[in-house]
């Protein structure tokens, strides 16, 4: 760790001095990704030289442990402690900072919700889900934004798809993507008996337009008249939009609005997160040796959490927590879980 922070001093070192050139001055592009990269490194530059400063000063101490003077030596001995434990307080800092962090962590993101198997009951929580995350916004002070959706006729949803912009949100969200079971007994059962229901959801860092390029001829745009349940007609223009992203073949449709031009807008939106997710994931498959082994990797395919309404019981399955506040954690109140996510995965990157 310690040769690693004498690299990053080295190089915090030469970015000042890169910094006062003034043909990098004038080059406004590369001056603002190089002051971005020394204001990235100060706090580990600066706390790295109190830590050499504070070790140095505890040196001189250990030297007066040996004083003839009895009086000497116990304040020394004295103050040792007290910088002994001032410098594990610093290594603690030190580890923290050198931990990897998100490039995504400060950006908004795409929530896609969509019901999985179970049917009916499948969408009814969905929508449930759906709920939990807006309220949680609100709680935050976040803004929701449906993007696209696809109602059922009994109040659930087939897929929903919306965006949270907020500080940090993706750093409190990236957690969530993956199977969400519930297992409750279905307003249509007469029997009783408990069902057992499965929701994908994935989260993904909203894209701006310079992190993806997309090249209007590698788009397909279609339009055409959005319906409702039940084939309903929503409004009689062609309103809706249909963007297939022919290199890749993603498609993506978002027919909420009335306006054809905002349904394109929010449908770029979602198509632009989706290719740098898949960007990223190509990127994460190069670099794991052995991405399956890696708890909680993001994989939408994992089961990370269940909802068990007869037990009151929210179990998520990564870090063996359970809650027995279900009814509460619906509401929004879901920060006892992303903070113990939070903590858990914060800490096996410290440690890897």
């Amino acid at each position: 760790m310690f040769d690693k922070l004498e690299s990053i001093e080295v190089r915090y070192l030469e970015l000042e001095k890169v910094l006062s050139d003034p043909a990098i001055i004038a080059n406004h592009r590369e001056y603002q990704k190089l002051a971005k990269e020394h204001a990235d490194l100060t706090p580990s530059v600066q706390t790295w030289r109190k830590y050499k400063k504070l070790s140095g000063r505890l040196d001189d101490n250990r030297e007066l442990l040996d004083d003839s003077d009895p009086e000497i030596r116990q304040l020394a001995k004295e103050d040792s402690n007290e910088l002994q434990r001032q410098l594990d307080d610093l290594e603690e800092e030190l580890r923290e900072l050198l931990t990897p962090t998100d490039p995504n962590d400060e950006k908004n993101v795409i929530f896609e919700i969509r019901a999985g198997t179970g049917g009916d009951e499948a969408a009814l929580f969905a929508a449930d889900l759906f709920r939990m995350y807006t309220r949680y916004a609100e709680l935050m002070n976040w803004k929701v934004d449906v993007l696209s959706s696809h109602v059922t006729g009994i109040g659930g949803f087939k897929e929903v798809i919306f965006s949270i912009a907020g500080h940090r949100a993706y750093s409190r969200l990236k957690y969530e993507s993956g199977v969400h079971r519930v297992q409750r007994v279905p307003t249509t059962e007469a029997q009783g008996r408990i069902h057992t229901s499965a929701v994908t959801v994935a989260v993904l860092p909203e894209a701006e337009e310079v992190e993806v390029d997309i090249e209007p001829s590698d788009l397909r745009i279609d339009v055409f008249r959005s319906s409702g349940p039940g084939g309903q007609s929503v409004n009689t223009t062609d309103s809706a939009v249909r963007i297939t992203h022919l290199p890749t073949g993603l498609v993506v449709t978002c027919q909420d609005e009335k306006s054809q031009h905002k349904n394109k807008a929010k449908a770029l939106k979602v198509l632009r997160a989706r290719l740098l997710d898949a960007m990223q994931e190509e990127q994460r498959e190069k670099t794991a040796e052995d991405r399956k082994s890696q708890v909680g990797s993001g994989d939408r395919s994992e089961r990370i959490r269940t909802y068990n309404f007869p037990q009151n019981r929210v179990t998520d399955h990564r870090i063996n927590l359970t809650l027995y506040k279900l009814e509460e954690i619906l509401q929004g109140y879901i920060n006892p879980i992303i903070d113990s996510l939070t903590t858990h995965f914060k800490a096996e990157s410290i440690i890897k």
